[in-house]
């Protein structure tokens, strides 16, 4: 073993490729993150292209090899955007755009795939979660209604993580918490159901081969070490799923200890010794990356995605002041909502604005403020976004609690998790302690120790997390807030009842 190993962990994200390079202590030795687009050539489609992965892959690392000693590398572990569907040809060649995680488009295959199956309780049996419009397989069903021509040239569906995989080792391959967002996979016995796929009409090549997250995939081409100044032959390990990899980086690797990651989506994940199902499918349950286990994930797919919204929509002043002072504008907004009363007397946000997954399985959701008045001004506003968000998140946690899941304490991952603010009302309507952790990279952090655990560095994700991670502070649910909040929570919930109707309506009309 290398005297000073380094492991690389790498993240293709939504919004770009984050790569760390970090020693086997947890030193983090260089960091860097390249963007690129979103595309949404029409209402709910979320499409990216692939090439824009590779390039930022290709200049990431090759940004860490120019600031680290690369020769020192042990291995890379490979993190991403889960659900995303890569279509290749029999040459590799990527015939389309790939469909995201967020794209809305599949409800017509969704319903397909229930039926298929013989409902929606026979097929959270086979694959332990019901059929959603994010998931990979009515992707794949979508591609055959729609774009046949296309469709018959596939002969492989990657995710976005393991074409990354494909482009730096030769290897097709996943991991088994990747895997379980296909809804093609045997979450249970952890390989792919190929009664499932034989239903469907479907190829069981089309998918790659599944792994542990700790397991080697495959090894650094001589000619991706060339461009990039790494080691040739260097293991490249499974990895995980964005949430199964953050998961392990914020060690949430025995019961008790959940997540709370405030990204682009919002997510609470727990872990899980055995495979524990909501029969209304209102979670998910996936394979976790820690080898044998599984984890059970809530998943809005606006969080700090919604603040994102209000910032480039409704704070160019904040943005502009931020770019003169060299505060985050993040920052300024949080700061304005802090001086509004708990319950923004009376505006509620629905922060449904790319449809929603957890609880309600609704394509057609859209964001809401609701009760505006004279009185409520931006900060008034913001201060709606940031609870909105939170009640959503409360939602996982209640179904959680309904299942037995173990819930002690909720450590806060993801840039919403910066704003101490947004950590105490999150605290609070959720009615546990919310802590942070000494280390915050995200995903990418979680990758890093699978590959360590794959190159042998460390004896099991366990021991390493028990190494590497560790409680700061901690912040607990205020006995009065909770209460007032637990009112408002129950406004919050029967706004969606009362629109629903006008979702569907407004659809119709789109």
């Amino acid at each position: 073993m290398n005297n000073n190993p380094v492991i690389i962990g790498l993240d293709i994200g939504t919004s770009g490729t984050k790569a760390i390079a970090m020693n086997t202590d947890g030193t983090l030795l260089a960091s860097t993150l390249k963007e690129y687009p979103l595309h949404s050539p029409k209402p709910n489609w979320a499409e990216q292209d692939p090439s824009d992965w590779w390039k930022a892959t290709l200049d990431a690392l090759s940004e860490l090899a120019s600031k680290i000693n690369s020769q020192n590398v042990v291995a890379i572990g490979l993190t991403g955007q889960m659900h995303g569907s890569v279509f290749l040809d029999g040459e590799n060649n990527v015939l389309r755009p790939a469909l995201l995680w967020c794209d809305q488009r599949t409800t017509a295959q969704c319903a397909t795939i229930t039926e298929k199956a013989g409902g929606e309780a026979a097929l959270v049996e086979m694959v332990s979660n019901p059929a959603l419009t994010g998931f990979t397989a009515p992707k794949i069903l979508w591609l055959r209604d729609n774009e046949p021509a296309i469709f018959e040239k596939t002969r492989k569906v990657l995710l976005p993580k393991d074409y990354i995989r494909w482009a730096l080792t030769g290897e097709y391959a996943t991991d088994v918490s990747d895997a379980s967002g296909t809804l093609l996979f045997d979450v249970k016995n952890r390989c792919w159901h190929t009664e499932l796929m034989s239903l469907l009409e479907l190829d069981s090549n089309l998918m790659p081969p599944a792994f542990e997250g700790t397991e080697i995939t495959g090894n650094l081409l001589a000619s991706i070490a060339a461009k990039t100044g790494l080691p040739s032959g260097i293991p490249v390990i499974a990895g995980g799923g964005d949430q199964a990899a953050g998961g392990v980086g914020c060690g949430i690797v025995r019961p008790g200890i959940v997540s709370s990651s405030l990204g682009t989506s919002g997510v609470i994940f727990a872990f899980s010794e055995g495979v524990c199902t909501d029969p209304k499918g209102r979670v998910h349950t996936f394979c976790h990356a820690v080898p044998g286990k599984w984890h059970v994930m809530g998943v809005m797919l606006s969080a700090g995605g919604a603040l994102q919204w209000f910032r480039n929509t409704l704070c160019r002043e904040e943005q502009e002041k931020a770019i003169t002072t060299g505060r985050d504008a993040y920052e300024y907004i949080t700061d304005a909502a802090a001086t509004v009363p708990l319950g923004a007397e009376g505006l509620i946000f629905l922060p449904y604005l790319t449809g929603e997954r957890t609880p309600h399985k609704d394509p057609y959701a859209k964001g809401a403020f609701i009760g505006l008045s004279l009185r409520h001004n931006k900060a008034y506003m913001a201060r709606a976004v940031l609870e909105g968000v939170a009640y959503g998140m409360r939602d996982s946690l209640d179904i959680m609690r309904e299942m037995g899941v173990s819930l002690s304490v909720s450590r806060a991952s993801g840039g919403g998790a910066r704003s101490a603010l947004w950590r105490q009302i999150m605290a609070d309507t959720g009615r546990i302690a919310i802590s942070r952790i000494n280390v915050d990279e995200g995903p990418a952090y979680g990758a890093a120790i699978l590959a360590g655990v794959g190159a042998g560095c460390y004896g099991s994700v366990e021991e390493a997390c028990d190494a590497l991670i560790r409680e700061t502070d901690c912040i607990q649910p205020n006995a009065d807030s909770a209460i007032q909040y637990d009112a408002w929570l129950e406004e919050y919930r029967n706004a969606y009842k009362a629109l629903k109707p006008n979702y569907q309506r407004i659809a119709a009309l789109l």
